[in-house]
């Protein structure tokens, strides 16, 4: 059995990183935390243009008809950068509607997806914030049992001070007159259910980019700072902080690669897999922001230097689609109780940092 990532995987990887890497400065990333709606319309047609928003989209409605195993290498990318576009929350709205092809929003609001005309985004009512409420064209909300189609201009959305500027996080308010039924009871937990795991895998992939790249700006510092006439990179302390996080990071990225699968195939221990890699792949990135800080010293702290750009990206991570606290409950029921972290659902995590 072949476990690696095929060719085209990998090409298509490695597009996405020359594009994001050119396109996607930190000092872009900076500017967009002054303005209004912190999302800018133009770069979203040019991640369209790539096929990103669309790749879990059917090829019939427009998309690229891929999987979670090709959309977890993307989303590693996307951490790299510090990129905060609404693709998590888009990728799970796209997630639900593939899942009720039959329902008229779907022929709707797919083909709209992968032309890059539409952003979605996913909630659940009383419990947490919804992400880029106020830059979605369509909500999905879990309300009361049933799972509701909210358009824009139906919501009133206040927005919530975020830890992290490139995060826009909103308490969601609407009319259930205004909203579609796009399904209840069972079958709408099994889809915010299956979006939930969804977009712990995107936090958990984007997490490992970030984490790699908090260790690559302290290499590259530590390399470069002197101390007592040395580069600080020599001492055998610091030696041990980086080697330590690059293996944290490189378990994760096993636990991270195994949730793809699980979510892409629908798997048993789909809840577990995904439960597991985004506290594997947190944990990384939040001990990578702590190394990067204590090698870069003093100056670490400084609004100037961008290092806190990631630092704050793997604290918001970790909130975003179930906290730490959510997924170790997940997998202890999994493990200890012998329940289907399925089961435990009927707490919603918050959808970010808050």
């Amino acid at each position: 059995m072949d476990f690696g990532f095929s060719e085209d995987q990998l090409l298509l990887q490695s597009t996405v990183r020359d594009f994001l890497q050119a396109e996607c400065t930190a000092e872009w990333v900076r500017s967009g935390w002054e303005t209004e709606t912190g999302r800018d319309p133009v770069f979203w047609k040019k991640l369209a243009e790539l096929g990103i928003p669309g790749l879990l989209v059917p090829e019939r409605h427009g998309g690229l008809g891929m999987d979670d195993v090709d959309l977890v290498l993307l989303m590693e990318e996307v951490g790299r950068v510090g990129l905060a576009e609404p693709l998590v929350p888009t990728v799970q709205g796209v997630g639900i509607l593939r899942g009720l092809e039959d329902a008229a929003p779907a022929a709707e609001w797919l083909p709209r997806v992968a032309e890059g005309d539409a952003i979605l985004t996913v909630g659940v009512m009383g419990n947490g914030f919804v992400p880029d409420a106020h830059v979605a064209d369509l909500l999905l909300i879990h309300d009361d049992g049933a799972l509701l189609s909210v358009p824009r201009d139906a919501i009133r959305a206040d927005p919530v001070a975020s830890g992290d500027g490139s995060q826009r996080l909103f308490e969601v308010s609407f009319s259930r007159a205004d909203a579609g039924v796009l399904a209840q009871g069972e079958r709408a937990r099994a889809l915010v259910a299956e979006a939930l795991d969804r977009g712990a895998l995107c936090c958990a992939a984007q997490a490992l980019g970030v984490a790699d790249q908090l260790i690559r700006m302290a290499a590259e510092y530590a390399s470069q700072r002197e101390q007592f006439g040395v580069a600080i990179g020599t001492f055998q302390a610091v030696k041990h902080m980086l080697a330590e996080v690059k293996v944290a990071l490189e378990y994760a990225r096993s636990h991270v690669y195994r949730a793809a699968y699980s979510v892409a195939h629908a798997a048993p221990a789909r809840a577990a897999d995904a439960s597991m890699a985004k506290l594997a792949a947190c944990e990384a990135a939040s001990t990578a922001a702590k190394v990067s800080l204590q090698v870069h010293g003093a100056i670490g702290y400084t609004y100037e230097q961008d290092v806190h750009v990631w630092m704050k990206r793997a604290w918001s991570l970790e909130r975003a689609c179930g906290d730490s606290v959510f997924h170790r409950a997940r997998l202890c029921d999994a493990v200890i109780d012998g329940k289907s972290p399925a089961e435990s659902f009927g707490y919603s995590p918050p959808a970010g940092l808050g």
